[in-house]
């Protein structure tokens, strides 16, 4: 049979580890509804992230959407953002009735470019949304300095920066209200999962409120909900992944080291930088290919890795505000160094038990692509 490797791969405990963690719900028959083991998960990341207070979801997108509402942004306000994201930071602005206004990125580490976001501001402006990207943090300093100028909200979609600290400090622990992404496929997952980091005890009860159907009390709901509510089998798998979270960062860091080794030195390749005061966690392993200097296109190396069986990801591709779904609304050459990294962009595989043999192979395979 043919060898695969899949562009990521989810970290999991022993399967004994696990069962012990999740024995106790039998016991108990408490799988849902705010249990022990999401009690025990939520005080345990507000100690591994560095953050006051922190809520946890079903996903991370739910994470994101909600905090938007809790912010209680005007229908119809502008949100400066960035199209070189997920699909799921654009729709929850969306979804929330607002719109999104997005800012070029910058072409060094591939998050929002602050030197261009002022001009975007307007009367109609309420809150920015920047992401964090491959785990390269935003210019926080930049983005809050506008933040405070302009009284805007600021939420960070840090998805890609579990673990991530800046200055020694945690990076939920910036903005209003930062978001992290449990999923399958993150440094760290509860299988599906996330949580909302904030400082703000009203606004942590607001978000408490509309993830769990509006319930204040037994007798009294006092709003208009959703149910995002984390259950206690998500709960366990992010018990155990979070014991093990560092030995996990370690093992990509080491997956990351042998790529660069190999492919830091080489013409036409763009790689992730090292950012100052930034502890890293390795999430993800882009590349920038400029075809005129590599000898092949970013399409031309995915396509002969597919072939050799090496999964890769243009990720992001496309520029969300190019999706069908907009069609239209949204002009990309406005947009011009995202969409030019965008036609560029390839994660190669990256996660803990990535043979370094294997990425042997596959920057052997990157580098024979070129004509």
């Amino acid at each position: 049979m043919e060898k695969k490797i899949l562009v990521t791969r989810s970290s999991m405990p022993t399967i004994e580890e696990y069962v012990e963690e999740i024995k106790g719900i039998w016991d108990s028959h408490w799988i849902t509804n705010m249990g022990p083991r999401h009690k025990e998960l939520q005080e345990n990341l507000i100690d591994y992230l560095g953050v006051e207070q922190l809520d946890m979801f079903t996903n991370g997108h739910m994470a994101i959407e909600l905090s938007l509402q809790a912010l209680n942004l005007p229908k119809g306000g502008e949100v400066i953002t960035t199209p070189f994201t997920f699909a799921s930071t654009t729709h929850a602005i969306v979804r929330n009735g607002l719109q999104p206004i997005f800012c070029d990125i910058n072409p060094v580490n591939f998050t929002i470019d602050v030197s261009k976001m002022e001009a975007l501001v307007t009367d109609r402006t309420c809150a920015i949304v920047p992401v964090h990207v491959y785990g390269n943090i935003c210019d926080i300093e930049g983005i809050q300095q506008i933040a405070d100028k302009y009284g805007l909200k600021v939420l960070y979609d840090a998805a890609h920066t579990f673990g991530v600290r800046y200055k020694g400090k945690g990076i939920g622990s910036y903005g209003d209200v930062s978001c992290f992404s449990f999923h399958a496929t993150k440094v760290f997952n509860s299988i599906e999962g996330g949580c909302a980091c904030f400082t703000d005890s009203d606004f942590g009860l607001e978000l408490y409120r509309l993830k769990n159907f509006g319930i204040r009390g037994p007798e009294i709901v006092d709003g208009v909900g959703a149910n995002a509510k984390m259950n206690e089998f998500c709960a366990a798998m992010g018990l155990c992944n979070l014991r093990h979270v560092e030995e996990e960062i370690a093992k990509r860091k080491a997956v990351v080291e042998r790529y660069v080794a190999q492919l830091g030195n080489v013409e036409g390749i763009q790689l992730n930088p090292v950012q100052e005061g930034v502890l890293p966690n390795y999430a993800y392993f882009p590349v920038i290919f400029d075809e005129k200097m590599f000898g092949a296109s970013r399409n031309q190396v995915f396509a002969t890795l597919e072939e050799s069986g090496i999964g890769a990801r243009k990720y992001f591709y496309p520029l969300t505000s190019t999706f069908d779904c907009f069609h239209g609304k949204y002009d990309a050459n406005e947009t011009p160094v995202a969409l030019h990294i965008s036609k560029r962009v390839l994660t190669l595989p990256l996660y803990a038990d990535l043979a370094l043999e294997d990425v042997d192979w596959i920057c052997e395979i990157i580098l024979k692509s070129r004509k």
